[in-house]
This record gives structure tokens, C-alpha cells and sequence, in this order.
């Protein structure tokens, strides 16, 4: 195929609109260049669906769904906005049909794994996500800092970053000092585009059995976190349960923290409003294309992208809750710089399969013609492992929560409606903690975060369990820093339209062989049943129904672990590194063996980042715009 600028519409073509995607296509239309972003689902807020806790059955929930944030869970199951995803933890099937969350069928088709929801909208999965914005470790940067010999990878470096994206409202004394004095030792934004808050409602404290929660997991933490006094009120001073303020980032902090989340006047918001908002005020330079599936990226002969190829049409893929079973009208748009992909870990290693890159066996097998050879593309897959311990209260509901049903309409709901207050302005988590699973970890890889509902994992239908189970807290544990990386993803077939095949290869079933991870999670159950002694031995908690009392041997605990465990920030599948090492892009996000490619999205880490993926996916969003248009200014 012969490449012809002139034929060419847009500067740069994005694939997806999500926390990779969305950021980098506003900074580059921001920086003068044109930009075609395509999305492969609707506008969350211009479609209707419903989902499992519609009342009425049926009854369109949008953009109610999206909007409000303790309707997270609504969203990731709103028929109009998701992907559904069924994959494989273990590759034995004793071993996977032991979580009671696997399918073997769903809606009378085969699925043959447990669900792992994610969005077709735009927005992408900025649009489900449980709001919690957490910054990641100073490590996972100067790791990527030494592995590609790039100083501007540095953790210092990259805060620079997140304080251009970040508009921070959590922290008011410093927000006002920084606009006074310019003084800003917490290394927060207060002048970007993402928008975050604090949302811990006054009513809480009038709960009483909420406010004892409170009272008695500060307590309990006081107790079993095990650093000096002097620490922790130096940590309390600085931060305040900020979680993200540059000084305990930087020592690695651990304590009770505040989840921040991602809102605005207590309203989600993400990439969907971002890009929205760039192409009001440059609408010649960002055009946004919706019920866009992108099916292969074009090149020349000298394996220069020039284009990508795309099917128009809605709900195409057949992750979809609705597949509409349809084609699509097939379309290709020409580049004059680059192509860039961002479909996230799943997406993008199939779309790059699809164009001919990746394991020579994987493609070969499904008759593709190889175009460059990458044996890490869809390897190295990795993701959290999470667990919940699941109480059942002594009591119908939490006062709280006497009233809500999760819909519009309930009181929670014009409260929050009217005056911006209330439950609803929160994501449902009333306190986390940071720590280490055990004094040998390096840095602190637990994030445990209490809620008040029922939740176990991801299955269809787990939505309807928060309406209709309110006198129930669940302590989610949420390992980070994995060890496990043998993951893959792989293709089902050539047909752009089918979702991939995915094997997180869980535990010692993937490199993990001596269940590091497995001893970190275990722990995390010990360390939460000690934050919840004082509530069992008040009788406030009735029940803990899982794992359950009799489960206490590490054993038992581990075999709780193991079958029920699941995680949703699927990363590294595009892993930045040397080629031979199974990198698949540079330090630049360059593609290697090709020209004019890069991706900028949740697969390009070596390593999976932080606590919450989203953070650094932005982060590394706003790196890549920086280095594009550096690299365009820089031609002759």
C-alpha cells in the first residue's frame, strides 16, 4: 500500500476513549494537532439502558447509571454501557469451576469463565470505574526509569504529570495556599482537568452503629499496624488520610486513609467530559467518532501506520450485553503522523494480532500473515488479586441506607439531586487502609477498604444485591504489586467482532510457584478480622458469612483465596521493554518493528502500578502527549 500524506484527514488517529485514549487525544488537539478519537460504543449519557436493579424491570436507569457514584456497580451492569467479558483464572478446570462466580453458559450461549465487566462508552472504563483515584508508588516509576535508561521517567518527573491532570478540592487550606503562595508541598493539581473530592457524608456520624465502625477501626489500626507513634501522627499531620499528598507517597506511608474519588460537585467525571469539553472549544481539531470498531491498523510497505481500518455501527462487539449481530459499515481513515492505541489490555493486543503483530505461533495459527514478529504482545498479563470478608450486621439496615434503593427517586437520591449531599455524593467505601501484608514487602501492597453492602465479586446480577442486602460491610482486601505475570491474552479467530481469549493463570498456576501473593492475601484476611473483633465481640456484626468463622487455618484461608479471588485492573500486556525481552514498545510508546505506532494505554506497563490503575494510566496519558508532540516539532 503505497502512503500518501495528502489523502491523509488527521494529524494522529486514537483507538479508544478511556483513561489512555481520552487524555491523549485532548492534550495533542489542545497542542494544535487535528485528531480523529474513535470509540467503539455510544455516549453513555445520549442512550438508554437498564440493568439487574431497574424497578420496574426494564426501566431505563441512564444517565442516572453514569451520573451518580454510589451507583457505580448500576453502571457496570447497564446494558448500554458494557462489555462483558468472561475469562479464565486458572487453566484447569477443577480448579476454575470451584469459584462459585464461574459461567459455564450465559443467556444460552457458552462462556466457559467468570465475568470481567468493562465499558464500551465513551469514556471507557473512566466511565463504570468505582471512582477511587489512589496514586501509585514512586517505585513503579524509577522502575521503568532504570529499565529504559529515561530519566524522565523518574518518579519526580512523572508528579509532574499527575499535578497538570489532577484538580484537586480534597485538600482547601492547601488549595488556597498554593494560589496565594505557590507554596504546594503535597504536590496536588488544583488546576486540571480531572476533578477530585472527598466524600465522607455528615449523616454517617449519626449513624450510630457507623460511627462505632469508625471509632473502633481507627482503634484497631492503631493497634495492629505496628508503626511508631511518632510516625503516625507525623503521617496524620501531613496528610490527614490523604492518601495521595506527595510527602507520605514519597515514605511510603500506610494508615486509614480517605479513598479520593474522582467527581466533580459530586458527579462522576473522567474522559468522557475531558474530550467533550476539547472538542467544544477546538472543534476543528478533535473529532470524536462514536460506534467506531476498529479492526485492523493499515500500513505501507515499510511498516509505517498510516491509517486504521473500522467497522460503523452500534453495539458490533459481541461483548456487548446486546450484540446486534451485524457487520457494520467497513471504513478506513489515513493518517499524517501517527496511529495510536488505547483499547486497554485486552483490546489492544488483539487489535495488533488482528494487523499482523505479535507471537508468530498465535498468528500463524489463525492464518495472519506475519508483519512483525512480537512474541510479547498479549503476554505477561497481569491484574490485583481481591478478596471480600463478608458480615452480615445484627440489624435490618444501616440507618444510612434505611432508605435508599439504589434508584432515582428514593430520598438518598433527591438528596443528592437537589443539594449535591448525602450517601449518593460517595462510591459506598466509609474508610481504607493502607499497609504491608508482611514486614518483608518493600512497599506497602494492601489496600482494604470497608463498604457497606454485599460484594463478592463480579457475576450478572451482582448489582441487585446492594438494594436488596443493606445491613451488610464488607472489607474488600486488594493485593497489589502481584508477582504473578503469566497471564495471556490470545484470539479467539480473525473476526474483529469476537472477544479474545483470556488466562490470568492464577496463583501457583502461573510463575508464582511459591504463592507470595497467596501468603500476602491471607494476611489481609487476618489483619481485617482484627479491624472487625471489636464489632463482633458488641454483637454488631452477626455473621461473618465469608469466608466464615470456621475458616481459620492458613490453609482453609488460602483454598478461600484461591477459589473466590478475582481482580479488575488488567494490565501489561504490551509490556514497555526490550524486544528481546519480550518488550512490546519503547520508552516512547514506539511499537517496536514498526513506524508511526504507539500505545498509550494499561498495557504498556512492565509491572502493574499502585493500588488503582486509573492514576497511572493518566499519567502515562499526559507522558505520551508530551512526547508526541515533541517528536512532531522535532521534523524537518
Amino acid at each position: 500500500m503505497k502512503y500518501d500524506r495528502h489523502v491523509a484527514e488527521f494529524d494522529y488517529v486514537v483507538v479508544g476513549s478511556g483513561a489512555g485514549g481520552g487524555t491523549v487525544a485532548a492534550r495533542l488537539a489542545e497542542n494544535g494537532f487535528t485528531v480523529l478519537l474513535l470509540e467503539a460504543g455510544g455516549d453513555p449519557l445520549q442512550m438508554r439502558g437498564t440493568g439487574p436493579a431497574a424497578e420496574p424491570p426494564g426501566q431505563n436507569r441512564l444517565p442516572d447509571d453514569y451520573l451518580v457514584p454510589v451507583f457505580h456497580a448500576n453502571a457496570v451492569e447497564n446494558e448500554a454501557m458494557r462489555w462483558d467479558f468472561f475469562v479464565r483464572h486458572y487453566r484447569d478446570d477443577a480448579l476454575q469451576q470451584r469459584d462459585d462466580k464461574y459461567r459455564a453458559t450465559y443467556n444460552g450461549q457458552p462462556v466457559d469463565g467468570v465475568l470481567y465487566p468493562r465499558a464500551g462508552c465513551l469514556g471507557g472504563c473512566t466511565s463504570h470505574n468505582a471512582l477511587i483515584t489512589v496514586y501509585p508508588h514512586n517505585q513503579n516509576w524509577d522502575e521503568i526509569a532504570a529499565l529504559t535508561g529515561d530519566a524522565s521517567w523518574s518518579a519526580d518527573n512523572m508528579r509532574t504529570y499527575w499535578q497538570r491532570l489532577e484538580n484537586c478540592h480534597h485538600r482547601p487550606g492547601w488549595r488556597f495556599l498554593e494560589k496565594l503562595t505557590r507554596w504546594n508541598p503535597t504536590r496536588h493539581g488544583f488546576g486540571g482537568w480531572l476533578h477530585t473530592e472527598a466524600a465522607i457524608p455528615k449523616a454517617a456520624l449519626d449513624d450510630g452503629s457507623l460511627k462505632t465502625f469508625i471509632i473502633d477501626t481507627v482503634a484497631a489500626c492503631t493497634r495492629e499496624l505496628g508503626n511508631s507513634l511518632v510516625e503516625r501522627i507525623r503521617w496524620f499531620l501531613l496528610g490527614h488520610g490523604d492518601p495521595n499528598d506527595w510527602r507520605l507517597v514519597r515514605e511510603n506511608a500506610v494508615g486509614l486513609r480517605y479513598p479520593p474519588l474522582a467527581t466533580h460537585r459530586h458527579v462522576r467525571n473522567g474522559t468522557r467530559e475531558r474530550v467533550l469539553a476539547v472538542a467544544k472549544q477546538h472543534p476543528s481539531q478533535l473529532t470524536i467518532e462514536l460506534n467506531a470498531l476498529a479492526t485492523r491498523v493499515l500500513f505501507d510497505d515499510a511498516n509505517r501506520a498510516i491509517g486504521v481500518e473500522y467497522r460503523k455501527g452500534a453495539r458490533l462487539y459481541r461483548a456487548h450485553a446486546q450484540p446486534s449481530g451485524e457487520e457494520g459499515q467497513l471504513k478506513k481513515v489515513f493518517v499524517k503522523r501517527e496511529v495510536i492505541l488505547a483499547g486497554g489490555a485486552f483490546n489492544t493486543p488483539q487489535l495488533l494480532m488482528l494487523s499482523g503483530i505479535g507471537p508468530r505461533d498465535e498468528l500463524e495459527t489463525h492464518g495472519i500473515d506475519v508483519r512483525v514478529e512480537l512474541p510479547g504482545v498479549g503476554a505477561n498479563l497481569q491484574d490485583r488479586y481481591e478478596v471480600g470478608i463478608v458480615n452480615r450486621m445484627n440489624f435490618k439496615s444501616w440507618w444510612i441506607l434505611d432508605d435508599a434503593r439504589f434508584a432515582a427517586g428514593d430520598k438518598p437520591y433527591k438528596q443528592w439531586k437537589k443539594r449535591r449531599k448525602g450517601v449518593y455524593t460517595t462510591n459506598g467505601a466509609v474508610a481504607a487502609v493502607i499497609r504491608r501484608s508482611l514486614p518483608e514487602r518493600p512497599v506497602p501492597d494492601l489496600f482494604v477498604f470497608a463498604l457497606l453492602g454485599k460484594f463478592y465479586g463480579y457475576f450478572p446480577g451482582y448489582s441487585a444485591l446492594f438494594p436488596k442486602y443493606r445491613n451488610y460491610l464488607t472489607w474488600c482486601i486488594l493485593k497489589a504489586h502481584t508477582r504473578n505475570s503469566a497471564g495471556r491474552v490470545r484470539l479467539r479467530s480473525t473476526d474483529p467482532r469476537d472477544t479474545p481469549l483470556i488466562d490470568f493463570s492464577y496463583f501457583a498456576e502461573g510463575n508464582d510457584r511459591a504463592e507470595e501473593d497467596l501468603r500476602s492475601v491471607v494476611a489481609g484476611i487476618r489483619f481485617v478480622r482484627e479491624l472487625t473483633r471489636p464489632l463482633r465481640e458488641r454483637g454488631l456484626i452477626e455473621e461473618e458469612e465469608r469466608p466464615g468463622e470456621a475458616l481459620q487455618s492458613d490453609e482453609a484461608l488460602s483454598d478461600y483465596v484461591r477459589y473466590n479471588a478475582w481482580g479488575h485492573h488488567a494490565s501489561c500486556t504490551c509490556p514497555i521493554g526490550d524486544r528481546a525481552n519480550g518488550g512490546v514498545v519503547n520508552g516512547d510508546f514506539e511499537v517496536h518493528g514498526t513506524r508511526n505506532l504507539r500505545i498509550v494505554d494499561a498495557s504498556v506497563f512492565p509491572k502493574i502500578p499502585g493500588f488503582f490503575i486509573v492514576s497511572s494510566v493518566y499519567t502515562i496519558a499526559e507522558k505520551a502527549a508530551d512526547v508526541i508532540a515533541r517528536a512532531a516539532r522535532s521534523e524537518p
